[in-house]
């Protein structure tokens, strides 16, 4: 039996169209640029750092969602390790937000990474980005210890998701 939500969410999967892409399209551009300008708001002085990390050119793996022909949300994955992929320029525009449409994207990243024989996802997002850790946190993702580059910066946190 489908509750509330399920049926919300299946409405809107059967609104939205969604394409594979990469980093190349104008509509991930168009969407990672109104991303960049709400995380500079956001991080303040610390923007520099983490958009080193942010850089787009040459993400083979890209999803951009869209309703009636208008981009409204956009993901990337790109290769961490050998069994793992790296969750990446989550996107959502600010008036579309509350429909379920990250999850959406989340999900067929997640999809998309199976297919290509990875079993694990990693992701870092920030402490000021409240909504994004409830999403990821709602979707399955577990905190783990920050890694890589966020080994020891506070404002970062970071989750993991086995997806086989």
């Amino acid at each position: 039996m489908f509750t509330f939500v399920h049926r919300k969410l299946l409405a809107i999967t059967e609104m939205l169209e969604w394409i594979k892409t990469t980093s190349e399209n104008e509509d991930f551009g168009k969407l990672v640029r109104e991303l960049d300008a709400d995380l500079r708001i956001r991080d303040g002085e610390e923007h520099a750092f983490y958009a080193q990390f942010n850089k787009t050119a040459s993400i083979k793996h890209v999803i951009v969602a869209y309703d009636q022909n208008i981009a409204v949300g956009c993901g990337a994955i790109k290769v961490f390790s050998e069994d793992t992929m790296e969750v990446k320029r989550m996107y959502v525009l600010p008036e579309r937000r509350g429909e379920g449409i990250a999850s959406i994207i989340l999900a067929a990243l997640e999809e998309w990474c199976k297919s290509l024989g990875y079993y694990r996802c990693v992701l870092e997002t920030g402490k000021k980005q409240p909504e994004a850790i409830r999403l990821y946190q709602k979707n399955g993702y577990h905190l783990i210890p920050n890694y890589g580059q966020y080994l020891n910066v506070e404002n970062s946190v970071c989750f993991e998701k086995r997806i086989l």
